[in-house]
């Protein structure tokens, strides 16, 4: 398969910026532009996200965040681990 040089500019500051995210990635630019590439033609759009960002949660932590604010809109946010066991085991008793 023959190879074919691809150019482009950029600011320096933001290709600078950009390497050095790469490099904490473990790879290095040219890598990273040749994976975007392969994986654009492949799923014939942009595919993934590759992100260093310290603040970013995990779904699970997201979900817990989203049914705890629920819970508070509807009043039950102080609820005991044994009033939850009750409402569980109430709400499979009704399922029965």
């Amino acid at each position: 398969m023959a190879n074919t040089l691809v150019q482009f500019r950029a600011e320096e500051s933001s290709r600078a910026k950009a390497a050095s995210i790469c490099e904490k990635l473990g790879i290095d630019l040219s890598t990273y532009l040749r994976m975007c590439i392969s994986r654009l033609v492949q799923e014939n759009g942009i595919p993934f996200s590759m992100k260093l960002d310290s603040k970013s949660e995990s779904s699970a932590i997201s979900a817990m965040k989203e049914a705890s604010r629920i819970a508070k809109e509807n009043g039950i946010s102080d609820m005991t681990l044994d009033e939850i066991n009750a409402e569980i085991a109430a709400a499979r008793k009704a399922a029965e």
